[in-house]
């Protein structure tokens, strides 16, 4: 992985989800890989500027490496952001110009941005000026009726030209009118041969592929015609498929963590947090560890009925595993053959 400007190079990142990437998710995903990007969920540039930029710039550095997205479309908020998030300790800031929200629609960012490349390419180039860190995006293939791969390559063109060599594309469009956020995940097509595409005419990039990868055998799949792999969704809902990661995807020795050994950092970190954190905040994202194993159903069970109660702590994190086989506690991701 080369080191400069661009940063540390990342085969795997976990993309940025609304109310989902917060900092105890953060926290949880760094126990099963210690090498892949997480992101914080999207931050719009009004959040920041004039809301509690403390909390939303909260983080942990055992989260690290961790990259602050951001939505917005002015140059000059952005830029100003973009020196908060250095100044933070982020190790990246990525624009958001993917998003198809109601909300992100209104405020005319997000994917609406891929209408107007110029004045991404503005932004971008603004925030560069600011900050020392990567500035990347994180962009559809298209959406509505501008969705052809020449389309695409010309958003991806002018941005570029603007110093942004890192891109994270879903390979799906968006549909303003009539999907909503969920289904616009869903229901478009997924076009991974545009990605490919992109990657092939613009090897000076580094292409990352997002959209419907949820294991990392197809993560490796893809590691041979683009440069990333973002995963989404099955992070949240079976994260330990994620757990080989460093060894599969980086090369490390060994085998990945046992979800024993997750379970015992999370209870350190639970029992470590502030006091005005409730414990349904950390033990929320730990609901699909056991996903599709022997004990899954009592393990969520216990965690979602103990976790709201007054009081809840470590002790429901550890009621919940007693619940689980050994065999499914101490089972290791292993090494690639």
């Amino acid at each position: 992985m080369t080191l400069s400007r661009r940063g540390c190079r990342h085969p795997l990142s976990i993309a940025p989800m609304m109310d989902h990437s917060d900092r105890h998710f953060r926290f949880f995903q760094r126990q099963l890989s210690r090498r892949s990007l997480v992101y914080t969920e999207m931050i719009t540039t009004g959040a920041l500027l004039h809301g509690d930029r403390d909390r939303f710039l909260a983080f942990d550095e055992r989260e690290k490496p961790v990259a602050l997205q951001l939505g917005g479309d002015d140059s000059r908020d952005l830029a100003a952001c973009a020196r908060m998030a250095w100044e933070a300790g982020f190790d990246e800031v990525n624009l958001n110009v993917g998003c198809p929200s109601e909300r992100v629609q209104k405020g005319r960012f997000g994917v609406c941005l891929m209408a107007d490349p110029e004045r991404v390419a503005e932004a971008v180039d603004a925030m560069r000026r600011a900050v020392p860190i990567p500035v990347t995006v994180k962009h559809r293939i298209g959406f509505d009726d501008l969705d052809r791969y020449e389309d695409m390559e010309r958003f991806v063109t002018q941005v570029a030209a603007a110093g942004c060599d890192r891109f994270a594309v879903h390979a799906r469009k968006a549909w303003l009118s009539g999907l909503d956020p969920k289904q616009n995940r869903e229901i478009p097509p997924l076009r991974y041969d545009d990605v490919y595409r992109l990657k092939a005419t613009r090897a000076d990039l580094w292409i990352e592929i997002n959209g419907g990868i949820r294991s990392l055998a197809a993560a490796a799949e893809h590691l041979e015609r683009v440069d990333g792999v973002m995963v989404g969704r099955v992070a949240y809902e079976d994260p330990f498929r994620l757990a080989g990661a460093d060894q599969r995807l980086y090369g490390e020795a060994g085998a990945g963590p046992s979800r024993d050994e997750v379970i015992a950092a999370m209870a350190d970190y639970l029992g470590a947090r502030p006091p005005e954190v409730p414990a349904g905040r950390v033990l929320r994202h730990l609901l699909g560890l056991m996903a599709g194993c022997p004990g899954a159903r009592r393990w969520r069970r216990t965690l979602s009925e103990g976790m709201h109660r007054p009081g809840a702590g470590v002790g429901v994190l550890q009621a919940a595993r007693d619940g689980v086989p050994r065999e499914v506690l101490e089972a290791r991701p292993g090494a690639p053959s």
